[in-house]
């Protein structure tokens, strides 16, 4: 997984990068978690959800937001992390202006920044949003949340209470036109410490059939 570095707003961002096997090939974005607690494109959550997407073909992308390993600038509470990811996007259209299709996953922190690209880019079609942190921040922006995706959560997260993320769940659902899908992981910390299996079988199940008309 080639190391690459690409302009954002603040300077240089640091990230990994499996280009596509053909030039139409769909685009994945992966975000990673809290830069502040520890969040890194290294975070194994992060990890898994790239190899998923590039085991399936996408030109696939996770980047270390500002401040966050070789990434210049300084953490932005979120402001400049949307800056961050729109570059970062940006950049991987621009090696595959063709893609057909583009998704964006993140995790916690990164997961409320991936659904705050998706109300500002329209090419975005499928999201995968695992425990967005909605007792933390404000989810009002999706209003009406333009893409359909799924939402996983454990239901031990001692971070991002349940409660919050089925509240969001259930506003997402009131909408038309787009489905949102919700699975619960039995045991699960807000880190799926032993339970990443189930957490990627979740991810692949929901690809499988979200994909499976794209073929």
């Amino acid at each position: 997984m080639p190391e690459v570095i690409f302009p954002g707003p603040e300077g240089r961002l640091e990230g990994r990068f499996n280009p596509g096997p053909r030039p139409r090939a769909p685009v994945a974005m992966i975000l990673h978690p809290h830069p502040q607690g520890g969040g890194t494109m290294n975070n194994r959550i992060v990890q898994s959800l790239y190899q998923t997407f590039v085991r399936r073909g996408f030109a696939t992308l996770r980047f270390n937001f500002r401040g966050v390993g070789k990434s210049q600038g300084t953490f932005d509470n979120g402001i400049g992390e949307l800056s961050d990811a729109a570059s970062a996007l940006d950049w991987v259209q621009s090696i595959h202006p063709e893609a057909q299709t583009t998704w964006i996953a993140g995790f916690s922190f990164g997961a409320w920044i991936g659904m705050q690209l998706l109300m500002r880019r329209p090419e975005i079609k499928g999201f995968i949003s695992i425990a967005p942190p909605a007792n933390m921040y404000d989810f009002t922006f999706l209003a009406p949340c333009p893409s359909s995706g799924i939402i996983i959560q454990g239901d031990s997260d001692e971070v991002v209470t349940p409660g919050a993320v089925q509240k969001l769940v259930d506003k997402l659902r009131t909408q038309r036109h787009i489905t949102i899908h919700h699975d619960t992981i039995p045991g699960a910390n807000h880190f799926f410490a032993d339970e990443m299996p189930e957490l990627m079988k979740s991810v692949d199940d929901y690809l499988d059939m979200r994909l499976s008309g794209d073929r």
